[in-house]
């Protein structure tokens, strides 16, 4: 595809930030987008289960765009995302279908650096506590070490007694600044 047409595409999928700005509903600007979408759109003629066999737990923050950072296709692997990319029981869920139903053998963790995660602490369970008259039953997840944090997911995958392959479990920071991955060790 060249690039004034990679271009074009790009531009009828991604919503004006000032549609935004100006009280635009965000929703029926994606659907109105989606009809053009799937005017254009063809089957990849593919199941559930990925190619590369891999599940990749990641941070749900905007500015990651793991397909294009790690050189994915669709279809190349399953994406578990949520808030610091931390391995929580949902994670392991989903970590599970995805191996025993789904045939996925490797798992990559991927947390990054100036992730909302480390403004946060479990005072913020208790202040919505306060505002809602209900305690979460989920715990934040809060960190102050990135590095410590993905060790700590690792072992959660690890160890977890429902997955049947926590040999090859690899976790990294990924940098919002320059793009690139650093591999943390298991082991501080």
């Amino acid at each position: 595809m060249s690039t004034s047409a990679q271009t074009s595409a790009a531009e009828s999928v991604t919503p004006p930030a000032s549609a935004v700005r100006e009280g635009g509903q965000v929703t029926d600007r994606l659907v109105e987008l989606n009809s053009g979408y799937a005017k254009e759109f063809r089957d990849p003629g593919m199941d559930a289960r990925p190619v590369l066999q891999v599940a990749i737990v990641a941070c749900m923050d905007a500015r990651l765009d793991l397909h294009a950072a790690l050189g994915l296709e669709l279809g190349d692997c399953h994406t578990i995302r949520n808030a610091g990319g931390v391995v929580t029981e949902d994670v392991i869920r989903s970590l599970t279908i995805s191996q025993r139903a789904l045939g996925t053998r490797s798992v990559v963790l991927i947390h990054h650096t100036n992730c909302g995660l480390e403004s946060l602490t479990e005072d913020f369970r208790q202040d919505l506590e306060r505002e809602v008259g209900q305690r979460p039953a989920w715990a934040v997840e809060a960190y102050t070490d990135a590095d410590q944090d993905v060790r700590q997911s690792m072992q959660r995958v690890r160890t977890s007694p429902f997955l049947l392959h926590t040999d090859d479990v690899r976790g990294f920071v990924f940098d919002v600044t320059t793009g690139l991955l650093r591999e943390i060790d298991s082991v501080s």
